[in-house]
This record gives C-alpha cells, structure tokens and sequence, in this order.
C-alpha cells in the first residue's frame, strides 16, 4: 500500500464527506494504493455516524473511535499504530489542510528520501491573537531549543516514512513536536514544504488560552526529554553531587573554624553555616534518589497507551 491518511478529529461532521471526497478523488487521480484513518477524539456530535456510513460504502476508509476525549496526540498514536502505508499522511479534518499537496510530499519521502516532511503555512487564514501568534512564539521556540530548524512545527499536514511512525511515541500534548520526536530517534532527514492553508469551512477552532500554556510546557518537557529522557541520573546525579559538594566545604569550614580558628565561639548548631550545609546534604540525596528513581521507571517502562478505543470499522480483527 502507497499511502495511509491518519486524519484525528473532534466534532466535525459538517466536513468530513467533503473532506473525503477531496481525498479520494486526489489518490484515484495519481493512482495511488491507499487507506484512510479516521481517528474520532470523542465527538459528541454525529461524526462517528458519518465515519461508519463512509466505511461502510468504501472499504478503504478506517474508523476508531475513543471513549472519550484523549486529544490529538493519542489519536495520532492510535492512528500511527493501524497505518499499513509505506508512506504516512497526517492532516487535520477542518479542511483547512489541502488534500492536493499529498502527491508532493509523497514524492520527499520517496523519490527524495526524507524521513519526514512538514507542512509550512507561510499564509495563514487565522485569527492573529487567538492562533497566529502563539504558532510563531511556539515556532521560534521549538527551532531554539531543539535544533530543527522548521518554520511551522504545528501544521497537521506532514508527511512520514513508516519506519518513524512506527518508532516514535506520540504521548501527552507532543503532536507539536513529533519532528523533535523524531530527531531525537534518529530520523534526521527532515524537511518542509510550503502547503496552502485554507480558511475553516465549518465549525470552530479548537485553539483556546490553556492549549497556549501547555504548548510551552510541552517545550520544556520535549527539552528536557531530548537531553536527559535515556539518562536521568546524568541531571539529578550531577546536581545531587553539587549539593554534596557545597554541604562538604560548609562542613569543613565549620569543623576548621570550631578546632583551630574560634574554640570556644558560638555553638556550630546556631551558626547560619550549619543550616545551609544541612540543607545542602538533604537537598544532594533526594536529586540522588530522583536520579534513581527515574533510571528504575525507565529500565521498567511498558506500553505509553493511555487510551481506550470504543470502536472500530475496516481493521481486521
């Protein structure tokens, strides 16, 4: 099989006929082998009705349905976790992603052997404060603190060899990330493409103030993963061992000065000295033991599924 669309979405009913039909008639026009996953987030209008009708009338249209709401990273993991293509499409179902830039992507991965290429909106059709903005913050953000230099980490519309959906592990609120994903698995052919952005159609966007805090979070997280995630004890140990340095020089400084220096001086338990070493040593063995700690979660980590699919349509049992 060419090609599998992972497609995650929330309430979108009004979109998704068209959206597959723009779909469908831009693969029967390139002649590509290909499946679509619908993957729905736990929409509470008629999507999945919709979902079912099209699997039922074609049989390469996928459906899962969560139980509830998991968010967008979940579905993409549950989505990438199904995909049989040799080539990945993600985009969302707002039709605000054009289906007629699959056949150039594709041709990245394939003919130009990317492992993964991502969309570039230069021309946005959203609100300036409620999306636009916060984008270019995040944008500038992620290419600092990461290393891969991408204009637009958030675009839906990428495209993937299969080797790296099938690798990497899209949890919590990392689908703005996953090209650091990426990166930080080994997959360091990594491109862009200018895509053409549609203003919505339907519905609202689901952008709000709190998807602004989390995505920096995220950042931090993705930051701290990418350099420390396969070793914690390397940050906790070499802090933990700072602290029992200073704790140390405190100590000695407080036996020299009792011995030799001020015998018969003030007690070293009322002296300021004391507490800060005191507060050192306490401060060395719980970043030791976080360093541990995180070492045993890590030597014991299992499956990071933490969702759970209703239904499903078109996937073999």
């Amino acid at each position: 099989m060419n090609l599998s669309v992972v497609i995650p979405l929330l309430n979108e009913e009004e979109s998704l006929n068209e959206l597959y039909r723009w779909i469908a008639s831009v693969m029967h026009s390139n002649g590509f082998l290909y499946e679509v996953i619908f993957i729905d987030d736990g929409s509470t209008d008629k999507s999945w009705d919709i979902i079912e009708k099209l699997s039922a009338e074609n049989s390469e249209v996928k459906g899962i349905r969560f139980q509830k709401n998991y968010g967008k990273s979940q579905a993409l993991h549950a989505g990438f976790a199904m995909a049989k293509g040799d080539v990945i499409i993600t985009m969302d179902a707002d039709l605000q992603d054009n289906p007629e830039e699959i056949p150039a992507l594709y041709k990245m991965i394939t003919e130009e052997n990317y492992d993964l290429v991502s969309g570039w909106k230069k021309k946005r059709y959203d609100s300036l404060l409620s999306k636009n903005m916060p984008s270019k913050l995040f944008n500038y953000a992620a290419r600092k603190t990461s290393g891969v230099k991408l204009h637009d980490f958030n675009c839906g519309l990428k495209a993937y060899k299969k080797d790296v959906v099938k690798t990497i592990e899209v949890t919590g609120e990392m689908h703005r990330y996953i090209p650091v994903l990426a990166k930080n698995a080994g997959f360091t052919k990594i491109s862009e493409k200018p895509v053409l952005h549609q203003a919505r159609k339907y519905g609202t966007t689901k952008f709000g103030a709190e998807r602004f805090v989390r995505g920096f979070l995220d950042l931090i997280t993705i930051w701290f993963l990418s350099r420390f995630g396969k070793r914690p004890m390397h940050l906790f140990g070499a802090w933990g061992a700072f602290m029992f340095f200073v704790s140390f020089c405190f100590a000695i400084f407080l036996g020299i000065d009792k011995l030799f220096i001020n015998p018969y001086g003030r007690l070293i338990a009322d002296r300021t000295e004391f507490y800060i070493a005191l507060t050192a040593m306490v401060l060395g063995t719980q970043l030791f033991l976080a360093g541990f700690l995180g070492e045993l979660i890590l030597r014991n980590k299992k499956d990071s599924r933490n969702y759970i699919i209703k239904e499903q349509r078109n996937f073999p049992d």
